[in-house]
């Protein structure tokens, strides 16, 4: 069986609320706020990328693990923002954690689900023996064009999943994918911002994926949303995940814990991921928790993990390392609009 060995996340330090970027632009922040359930988000650093940030949470992530380095036989980096077209960022991590030259590296692009695309390729070569341990990073500085209603919840940070054959914290129970090719969002080569299809984002594409992922892994696993102690979708918004969590059965008590999106927005490849690393914090040995991610152009990705005895050490680890979720979102300093457009926009 595949198990999650450990995890590590990263967000930056630096916020902005969504009322000071509505109010750059003349509109009802109140609105907003109540529209997309989102009341601030993450900003990177002048001088984070996709790299800096996705190297940030593979090192916590090792560091809590018992796994050196050179063990890790395999990295993916999925991301929407990789700071170059030709020169990958999973050998740039790589060579960051010292991990030799031993292993596959490649890169990862499926919007919003490049990250857990990662997952299924790392957990499919360790189940065939291939190799023992290997990492997942979702990891982005997301970007949206001045003005745009997806400047309001693109945001950054990043997580990276250890996945390896010996006991973990958690075992990968069952995972499916569902895809098809609905445009809804996209940016071409060498275009700086994306662009989407408005209202079509919803129904069509992330509501039509997110259930079709869901109900074939119920029906894979004959399994109903009872049957579990938490789920985690996508965050695009506050109002989505809540939304396609009720449609399929699942309560708030079930999704709230993985509700990252509202002070942290949606930072694209490491959504879903986060709202996983948030359940992960709080959850008890024995939990069972349904996942499913998102990515648009369009296809989801569907998970089920059940926690084990070693979880709560983890919990330690991370508490005492500050690196809690809790205690990151804790971590904030805010910026105006102007300071925030200088470092995502690097102006």
């Amino acid at each position: 069986m595949v198990h999650l060995t450990s995890y590590g996340t990263y967000i930056p330090k630096y916020r902005i609320k969504l009322d000071d970027i509505a109010g750059v632009w003349k509109k009802d922040a109140s609105e907003i706020v109540s529209g997309l359930r989102v009341t601030e988000k993450s900003v990177p650093g002048v001088d984070e990328d996709a790299v800096t940030v996705a190297y940030e949470a593979a090192s916590s992530c090792l560091l809590q693990s018992n796994v050196s380095a050179h063990e890790v036989g395999a990295l993916f980096v999925g991301s929407e923002s990789h700071p170059y077209a030709v020169n990958p960022t999973s050998t740039i991590v790589g060579e960051f954690l010292g991990i030799g030259h031993a292993y596959l590296a490649a890169d990862m692009e499926f919007a919003c689900k490049a990250g857990t695309a990662g997952i299924q390729v790392v957990a499919g070569l360790i189940d065939s023996g291939h190799i023992a341990y290997g990492m997942a990073i979702g990891a982005d500085t997301a970007q949206s064009k001045p003005h745009d209603m997806l400047e309001y919840t693109s945001a950054c940070a990043s997580v990276a999943l250890l996945l390896g054959n010996a006991q973990g914290i958690a075992s990968l129970e069952s995972f499916t994918s569902y895809s098809s090719d609905t445009p809804d969002f996209w940016r071409r080569d060498g275009i700086r911002y994306p662009s989407h299809a408005g209202r079509f984002t919803g129904e069509p594409a992330y509501f039509a994926h997110v259930m079709g992922a869901s109900t074939q892994l119920l029906k894979q696993t004959n399994t109903k949303p009872s049957d579990f102690d938490y789920c985690v979708f996508h965050m695009p918004n506050g109002r989505f995940p809540r939304d396609v969590a009720k449609r399929l059965g699942f309560t708030d008590e079930q999704l709230l814990p993985s509700l990252t999106v509202s002070t942290v927005g949606n930072p694209y490849s490491a959504s879903a991921m986060l709202g996983l690393s948030a359940v992960l914090d709080c959850a008890k040995p024995g939990s069972t928790i349904f996942m499913v991610s998102y990515g648009s152009g369009a296809g989801s990705d569907g998970f089920i993990w059940k926690t084990t005895s070693h979880l709560p050490m983890m919990q330690k680890k991370r508490q005492a390392q500050n690196q809690l979720i809790t205690q990151q979102q804790g971590q904030a300093m805010y910026v105006d609009y102007v300071e925030y457009l200088k470092k995502t926009h690097k102006i």
